[in-house]
């Protein structure tokens, strides 16, 4: 479980509070801030460590949660690009975002 309260939250500026992480202007509120990318950065370098890791055990499937405050915004945007990411390492990847539609 990854925890991303530690960043600024969208849903105090009201033009972003009804949206999500899927939405653009969302995911470049979050990640415009240095703390979000270097956040996102440390946890690509474990992963990027660990995921092999995993496989080498014989482990086939591997669940990532990323939570915040609301489930709508920062966590939804993380989820998104450290899915990404994993794609881009060769794994093949889902992902559920569980709280979207609250």
């Amino acid at each position: 479980m990854l925890d991303v309260r530690c960043l600024p939250n969208p849903f105090y500026i009201p033009e972003l509070k009804h949206k999500t992480g899927l939405d653009e202007e969302v995911v470049d509120f979050v990640m415009g801030h240095p703390e979000a990318k270097e956040l996102l950065r440390r946890y690509e370098s474990f992963l990027e460590y660990a995921l092999p890791l995993y496989v080498k055990e014989g482990k086939s499937q591997l669940t990532i949660a990323v939570g915040c405050t609301g489930g709508k915004h920062r966590s939804i945007t993380f989820a998104r690009k450290i899915a990404e990411y994993c794609k881009q390492l060769g794994y093949q990847t889902g992902i559920q975002h569980r709280d979207a539609a609250r």
